[in-house]
């Protein structure tokens, strides 16, 4: 217990540094405001001079309280020592170099640099505080999806920067702020995508085989019972990585171009195989 704390408060230092960077070295030059605390902070700058570090630390401690408030102490507690890692590092990198004045470069590279920090600290199961906790409260006490929650705030936070900042700027921000989100799940979630395939063919039982044996992937049967001719069938399923998938596809349109295929994303695997161990799944 006591490495896993340490493992994920190094995340958050981790995380904290990278979000850091994205804010001094593409964010602040450039104006991109990219939802989150962390816009509201470059808002306040254009507009009073504050600098980013202060605005996070100070707003941060009512933050912090609200949410002991509303969220009790548990979730405080494991937020607490993020939302004051972050102002930390974003006070030690407010001396280094602007990574480009282009505004949509900024937009891009800032937002893969953001994404990627609060992807890490996420995976360190905390928060850098900020509007995470104020998401958490609309979420709980509107009773609609933290999602939901998250796109309402940041969207104020974005609506907030035409007060100081051209629709340009905006729209450069917008592009951010979906660059951060798909960033965070590519961190989240991991490289290594795969597939759930669902096949209703007459020739599964010859199928079968050449899945486990040929193609070296686990397979499971599953009795279905067909809705146009009421039949009891035999559906094959099985979890296949994105660069073995063509192959499969290829094989099974080979051996009953009448197969009926179908192919869902599969974010995140466990199990044998996939994110445990490298033996076969089934």
């Amino acid at each position: 217990m006591q490495k896993k704390i340490i493992e994920d408060m190094l995340l958050v230092l981790v995380g904290s540094f990278f979000i850091s960077i994205g804010i001094n070295m593409f964010f602040l030059p450039n104006h991109i405001v990219s939802g989150g605390m962390n816009g509201v902070s470059i808002i306040i700058n254009y507009l009073t001079g504050t600098s980013p570090s202060t605005f996070l630390f100070l707003t941060n401690i009512p933050l912090l309280l609200i949410s002991y408030l509303f969220l009790g102490k548990g979730y405080t507690a494991k937020t607490i020592f993020g939302a004051f890692t972050l102002p930390f590092f974003v006070y030690l990198t407010a001396g280094f170099p602007v990574a480009t004045k282009v505004p949509l470069l900024a937009a891009l590279f800032g937002g893969l640099v953001t994404g990627f920090g609060l992807g890490v600290v996420f995976r360190g199961k905390a928060s850098t505080g900020g509007t995470a906790i104020l998401s958490q409260i609309v979420a709980k006490y509107a009773k609609i999806p933290l999602g939901v929650a998250v796109g309402i705030v940041d969207g104020l936070v974005i609506a907030g920067a035409f007060v100081a900042f051209s629709a340009d700027t905006v729209m450069f921000s917008l592009i951010s702020l979906f660059i951060i989100s798909r960033m965070i799940d590519l961190v989240q979630l991991g490289f290594n995508r795969s597939k759930n395939v669902f096949i209703i063919s007459k020739q599964y039982a010859a199928l079968k085989p050449v899945i486990i044996q040929q193609l070296d992937n686990g397979v499971t049967t599953v009795p279905v019972l067909g809705g146009f001719e009421n039949q009891a069938q035999e559906m094959l399923m099985c979890v296949i990585s994105e660069k073995r998938f063509p192959k499969l596809k290829e094989t099974v349109l080979q051996m009953d171009p009448q197969a009926f295929v179908v192919v869902m994303s599969a974010s995140e695997v466990m199990g044998l195989g996939f994110s445990l161990t490298k033996e076969k799944s089934h």
